[in-house]
């Protein structure tokens, strides 16, 4: 089955057996005594996850739950686990932990910040797990030296984290190392900062970081926003398997929200090992994907190949205005320094403002075709609807959790880049793709 079809899939069984399955109910005034209804709801999602079986769905009231350390699930070694769920779903009957209809449960960890310990606010072991419409803010760092926090650590398998939002803390918003065969579906990390550890400057707390061990496949982040995290946006350094992006947003990473330089500011950081003489890689070099994606103001690279020792597949993306649009730069195959990038299949992407459109790239042990950078198209601010509304970046997800609509770097119903691209098996209106990831319908 393919990662398409089967993440398909796992969306609709998630709600393939709701009418058999019980229902419970979590608030912030509610009691771990009480029997979960609506009427006379649970306190805690721990309590309730005691409770729930395969199948079932544990509703989370609106209004702010705030976490204190005596709400810590589990201590071990260097971690605090706040919120640890550990029990499985079934194939066809996961457990559900969802907003409730269109109410906002908020989880502010700022008042946990454990001596000598990371904070994981939750700690996601369990499989066929479907998390939707959570905000987690204040997730607090401790430590000084290297170390990082994380609001969501994923690590269970067929999961679905959908419509979270994790901001206004000092923690990375997900975390996947071992996790496999998980979709995340429209999530926002945005306004994440850790002023405390090593040199204060953030370093380790990207938007969104998937870093998967051997035989953890299938990951696919659909739909997610990163901004203003003061590392990078979205980052799979050490990744023992492919990951894959696809329609998501990464925009002003590297900063604070009043523009002061902190960390890396990568917008999407896609692949490496570190720049050692002999980092640890697996045997197959995974080939990460990147279709779709918008990378807008990020403080370094838009897309960064990030000495990765192999090429990736680069497709529709549109890079405007960040430090260098794309940077292909690899480490060579022995891992002894590094070269311009190799092996890299760049089609239909965009790069326009900025003064550099793509650097450390080796064009003839590349694939490009019909990208802004490598055709004769004189791209100019006529072929764009809008240029100079940002704020559109930052606006109202849809009801159903995608992506806002928006004029910003659409081309102009004359663009040159109209029917400009090459067919690289993506949906696209009229004669041929558009090149960047905007489509316009025909």
């Amino acid at each position: 089955m393919t990662t398409a079809r089967w993440l398909s899939l796992t969306i609709l069984l998630s709600v393939s057996s709701w009418s058999s399955a019980a229902e419970y109910f979590v608030a912030p005034d509610g009691l771990d005594s009480s029997p979960g209804t609506k009427e006379a709801p649970f306190a805690s999602i721990q309590h309730a996850e005691t409770i729930a079986e395969p199948g079932d769905t544990v509703y989370l009231r609106g209004g702010t739950y705030r976490m204190q350390e005596a709400d810590i699930a589990r201590k071990w070694r260097i971690w605090a686990y706040v919120i640890h769920l550990r029990k499985s779903g079934q194939e066809g009957q996961p457990i559900r932990y969802f907003a409730y209809e269109n109410e906002r449960p908020v989880f502010d960890f700022s008042d946990v910040k454990p001596e000598g310990h990371r904070v994981h606010a939750f700690q996601v072991e369990g499989s066929w797990l479907h998390l939707r419409g959570i905000e987690v803010v204040g997730v607090q760092v401790t430590l000084s030296g290297h170390t990082q926090s994380i609001c969501f650590a994923s690590e269970g398998k067929h999961n679905v984290f959908e419509q979270l939002s994790m901001h206004d803390g000092h923690a990375i918003g997900i975390y996947a190392v071992r996790g496999s065969d998980c979709l995340y579906l429209n999530c926002d990390a945005y306004n994440n900062h850790d002023p405390v550890s090593q040199d204060g400057r953030g370093g380790n707390v990207d938007g969104f970081g998937c870093h998967p061990e051997r035989g953890a496949k299938n990951n696919v982040f659909r739909g997610c926003r990163a901004w203003f995290n003061s590392d990078d946006g979205f980052d799979c350094i050490s990744a023992s398997e492919a990951v894959r992006f696809e329609n998501c947003w990464a925009f002003w990473n590297g900063y604070s929200p009043e523009f002061e330089a902190r960390a890396d500011g990568n917008g999407f950081k896609a692949g490496g090992y570190g720049i050692s003489p002999n980092p640890k890689a697996p045997p197959e070099i995974p080939r990460h994907v990147i279709q779709n994606c918008v990378a807008v103001g990020n403080k370094n690279s838009g897309f960064y190949a990030n000495h990765h020792p192999g090429g990736c597949d680069w497709l529709n993306n549109t890079a405007y205005r960040n430090g260098a649009n794309f940077n292909m730069l690899n480490r060579s195959t022995d891992f002894q320094r590094d070269v311009p990038g190799f092996g890299h299949v760049l089609k239909n992407n965009l790069a326009y403002g900025g003064r550099r459109a793509i650097v450390n790239v080796n064009l003839s042990e590349c694939t490009l075709e019909a990208n802004t950078f490598d055709n004769e198209i004189e791209v100019t601010n006529e072929d764009f609807v809008e240029l100079q509304d940002n704020q559109q970046l930052t606006g109202a997800r849809q009801p159903d959790g995608s992506l806002p609509e928006m004029t910003l770097l659409k081309p102009s119903p004359q663009s040159k880049l109209i029917d400009a691209g090459v067919d690289v098996g993506l949906p696209y209106s009229g004669k041929a793709p558009d090149i960047g990831a905007f489509e316009v319908p025909q």
